[in-house]
């Protein structure tokens, strides 16, 4: 199991099978992609038989499914900290992408797959994720208003200037591995760095 990887990505998960089984299943999705996995790949990677994942889960889209909703939720729950804590937009927004940069780093597994197996989802559980990352988008956004308002940002467009502040965050699952000579917070302070500087704040 990679390093990226640990029991507390989901310390509401209950009971530890369950836990087991959503930790197998991001080994994986990430290793082999979502439709190339099958169930008996989860449960052997959980050191269980295949039957014991449908105790736990209906189906391998349940167990995705609860993998994405919680990444979502994670990082969501990370930006709204941000968003409503003191500090002028730039502040925020410098602490806002070093936190989001560095749990992608931190994560990158699990990240890789909530952030590059959207399309497996079923259409109803993908609506339910798809709000997650609206909601998400929407802080961000609003935090340029904010800094736009106040003279810290200079952007003509907050809605794409959100979207490439989170691409950038997002894509730090893609390439960064336990390899990477730089720690997730070190990363995550030259990202907070970078962005501000594409927004035009003074830095």
């Amino acid at each position: 199991m990679t390093t990226s990887l640990s029991t507390d990505l989901w310390p509401d998960v209950q009971p530890d099978a369950a836990r087991r089984l959503m930790l197998a299943g991001v080994e994986s999705f990430a290793r082999r992609g979502y439709h190339a996995t099958t169930t008996r790949d989860i449960a052997s990677g959980a050191g269980m038989s295949p039957a014991a994942l449908y105790v736990h889960f209906p189906s391998k889209a349940a167990l995705l499914f609860a993998i994405s909703k919680s990444g979502h939720e994670q990082t969501l729950a990370l930006v709204e900290n941000v968003v409503a804590s003191e500090g002028s937009p730039s502040e925020r927004m410098r602490t806002l992408v070093r936190g989001f940069a560095a749990w992608h780093a931190r994560r990158h597994t699990v990240a890789r797959v909530v952030q590059y197996e959207l399309g497996a989802l079923p259409e109803q559980e993908l609506a339910i994720v798809t709000a997650l990352r609206r909601r998400i988008e929407q802080h961000v956004e609003q935090l340029i208003v904010d800094g736009v308002a106040s003279g810290d940002f200079t952007v003509g467009n907050p809605r794409t200037a959100a979207r490439a502040v989170l691409s950038l965050g997002v894509d730090v699952a893609r390439w960064y591995s336990e390899r990477n000579r730089q720690s997730p917070d070190a990363l995550g302070d030259e990202y907070g760095e970078l962005v501000l500087r594409m927004l035009g704040a003074a830095v």
